[in-house]
């Protein structure tokens, strides 16, 4: 069992930055494969990015690369998703997921989510 614990989110101006934060409970943290979804109300779950457990494979939404950035830090059992140059369309509200499979956590079949954290951009 794998609990996930999102923080970091809040209200930023456009074009500001903000990091988000996801604590994993458990010791298999290593083990697993991690990734952010976003949602906004009337628009389907999107994919942002995730990362593999051992942490060399990364992939992103074409909507955010070059401006978000996933990382894990083993240490600490967390995972960070760095957003940078914010924009509204960015507002939504962010789960962090987990699964042993990267192949899962693409494709929106991660076993373990998060509770999200709402991420408001202003104009």
């Amino acid at each position: 069992q794998v609990q996930l614990v999102e923080s970091g989110g809040g209200l930023v101006q456009a074009g500001g930055s903000l990091r988000l934060s996801c604590a994993a409970s458990g010791r298999t943290f290593n083990t697993y494969a991690m990734g952010w979804f976003r949602q906004t109300p009337g628009k389907a779950r999107e994919l942002i990015a995730g990362i593999s457990s051992s942490g060399t494979d990364t992939n992103y939404a074409d909507s955010v690369k070059g401006r978000f950035t996933i990382s894990r830090e083993s240490a600490k059992n967390t995972v960070y998703l760095q957003m940078n140059t914010l924009n509204v369309e960015d507002t939504a509200v962010y789960y962090c997921v987990a699964d042993p499979s990267y192949v899962k956590v693409r494709f929106e079949a991660a076993q373990y989510w998060g509770q999200g954290t709402q991420v408001i951009v202003s104009s």
